[in-house]
């Protein structure tokens, strides 16, 4: 085989695929979170990671290009360090880690995201120091190494630092432009960019900057809380099923 030729995956692959670009061009890197849960209900967690990776440095390039005049550099250098170090340990994780338990990792993580956007209100959250950032880059990093994934922590810092929108996106976008650089040395280590991935990653790369164009488009167009609002409930129902597969 040279690809994979499930037409399932298909229909899951498209839509996250362009999701995630919708996100990375201008309405903020957490939009992407739905993109691995949705792929790992019809292929295993870590190759829907491993065939997304090098759509999402194909996304960061047009990403970065939009956005780099606009992010607030000061911010990436007190989150870079943090969040590297959360690659590292989330690439020993998924060495040590069998499918079932990924599905249950993907599953939890996509319901605990879900509560953060339905419960936590970013309004009174106040701007946080040094050790805040480390901690919430460390889980941003990890959970984009394991899942795609790390808007979600991410934001907890950065939205009460009460950037402007388009300094917010472009400075996520630049962060998670060198973060996905760095996942590609776990990823290559654990062998996940195989033949079938790659290829498969080929096919599905034309989408990344029509994704990605289409959220520049987008950003002063739309209302950015009835996307989110969507897609957070598409993310519900996929960490429920996969939180159920995990545990049976």
């Amino acid at each position: 085989m040279l690809f994979v030729t499930d037409p399932w995956f298909y229909i899951t692959a498209i839509p996250a695929v362009i999701i995630y670009g919708i996100g990375k061009g201008g309405l903020g890197g957490a939009l992407g979170i739905i993109a691995v849960p949705l792929m790992a209900m019809t292929i295993a967690p870590t190759q829907a990671a491993a065939i997304l990776l090098p759509i999402l440095c194909v996304m960061d390039v047009f990403a970065v290009k939009h956005h780099y005049r606009n992010a607030d550099y000061s911010v990436i250098q007190r989150m870079l360090p943090g969040a590297i170090l959360g690659v590292m340990l989330a690439g020993l994780f998924l060495s040590v880690t069998p499918e079932s338990g990924l599905k249950l990792l993907i599953g939890i993580l996509s319901l605990l995201f879900c509560g953060q956007y339905w419960l936590v209100d970013e309004n009174k959250q106040k701007p946080a120091g040094k050790v805040s950032a480390w901690f919430w880059s460390l889980l941003s990093g990890f959970s984009s190494t394991a899942i795609h994934a790390g808007g979600g922590p991410a934001s907890i810092y950065m939205l009460p630092l009460k950037l402007d929108k388009v300094v917010l996106v472009a400075t996520m976008a630049v962060l998670f432009g060198l973060v996905n650089l760095v996942k590609l040395v776990p990823y290559s280590v654990l062998g996940e960019f195989d033949r079938v991935n790659v290829i498969t990653a080929l096919i599905l790369m034309p989408l990344a900057p029509v994704g990605v164009k289409l959220g520049v488009w987008l950003l002063h167009r739309v209302s950015q809380q009835w996307i989110y609002r969507l897609c957070y409930l598409f993310l519900l129902l996929s960490g429920i099923k996969l939180t159920i597969d995990g545990l049976a």
